[in-house]
């Protein structure tokens, strides 16, 4: 199954599901701001990418969190932060056959859809 995860209204997210339909690749979209995230969304998160690769650090999400939380972050807690705030999670993630993207590079992405 190929899924693409994500906030409808991120301007990367519309980028890379306009390049996709390009691409001619069928998808399947989670909403983070519609869905949300469950802790076992966000445990394959973190399976899949490092917990630092997966919080989104540079967003107002992050700036607005009590410094004792960033400081404090490890997986447990990360988990807890992304089902609460899933704009904290770094977008977007795609899930393509075995393999999973983070972020937008299109020469990664194409490389994994047209191996």
């Amino acid at each position: 199954m190929t899924s693409l995860y994500g906030i409808n209204n991120c301007d990367t997210v519309k980028k890379v599901r306009k390049w996709l339909d390009q691409q001619g690749i069928e998808y399947d979209f989670h909403d983070y701001k519609k869905s949300g995230c469950n802790p076992t969304l966000a445990k394959t998160f973190l399976k899949q990418f490092e917990l630092d690769t997966v919080i989104n650090r540079r967003g107002t999400t992050w700036r607005k969190l009590p410094e004792s939380v960033k400081t404090s972050l490890n997986s447990d807690s990360a988990i807890k932060l992304m089902t609460e705030n899933p704009s904290l999670i770094k977008r977007p993630i795609f899930h393509y056959k075995e393999q999973w993207l983070i972020g937008f590079n299109e020469q990664q992405w194409l490389a994994t859809i047209r191996p």
